[in-house]
């Protein structure tokens, strides 16, 4: 099998669930983005707005005063792809000006009207994710599912026909099911999720998967990057083509081992 890509987390904001503060200053930001590249990952995924449940809506202004200046730094130093995690059109605008080839958009292209045909006017890569909220945060919601993969097996048949229709071309998007509280405060959805990913892979569109320290594994931050070890690489047997991960290293580290 293809080992996967991995997919570095880089958040820039001061109050994400994982590591808010940590990186929210450009010196630290700098050296976390070549550490990440170093321990093995191919996409850096740089974010600066958290998106948890709780956590507090930014201005564009805010989050282009976050990312932009420091990915222009970012994007001299390193070698790997670079994506954006974003909702906004005139974020991902400045970020595919200055290095970024992947937005990320964790509303699916729902959250901004202009935000497709940003992408296709760069021609870039977009990753649509299903979340059950359309907002750029998600909510701790029991949202229950007759069939949790026919409803985002019938979202993304809807996200890409849209995609394709604003311009953006079929071969550069990429699918995300989602995890954890975007899916539902029920862990049990998440899990099925994995089980059933090669039921996804019909799009013939790579599939990402971010489990890593998300609330489905339960347990607290550090208890959750051990739990996700194994989960990455039971997802990676089913068929993920991205895993987007905190500890870079370790998760290498451990599918070298087994695969």
């Amino acid at each position: 099998m293809k080992f996967p890509k991995l997919m570095g987390i880089l958040n820039l904001t001061p109050d994400s669930f994982s590591d808010g503060g940590k990186f929210n200053n450009m010196e630290r930001a700098i050296a976390r983005a070549i550490e990440i590249e170093n321990s093995g990952a191919e996409i850096l995924d740089i974010g600066g707005e958290s998106t948890g449940p709780n956590s507090k809506d930014v201005s564009e202004q805010v989050e282009l005063r976050r990312v932009i200046p420091t990915l222009k730094e970012i994007q001299k130093r390193i070698n790997i792809e670079i994506s954006v995690d974003t909702s906004k059109s005139k974020v991902a605008q400045a970020a595919l000006k200055n290095g970024a080839t992947i937005i990320n958009d964790i509303t699916g292209l729902r959250g901004d009207e202009y935000m497709a045909e940003t992408i296709a006017e760069h021609e870039s890569k977009v990753v649509i994710m299903y979340a059950k909220d359309g907002t750029p945060r998600t909510t701790i919601m029991a949202k229950k599912y007759k069939d949790v993969i026919k409803t985002i097996s019938d979202f993304f048949e809807k996200r890409i026909a849209y995609a394709v229709s604003k311009g953006i071309k079929r071969k550069n998007i990429i699918l995300d099911p989602g995890f954890g509280h975007f899916i539902s405060s029920i862990p049990s959805y998440s899990y099925q999720i994995i089980a059933e990913l090669p039921n996804l892979k019909k799009f013939g569109l790579p599939i990402l998967l971010g489990i890593s320290r998300k609330s489905a594994l339960g347990g607290a931050l550090e208890d959750r990057d051990k739990r996700g070890l194994p989960l990455n690489a039971v997802a990676y047997l089913q068929g993920a083509d991205i895993l987007r991960v905190h500890k870079v290293k370790e998760t290498k580290e451990f599918l070298s081992n087994l695969f």
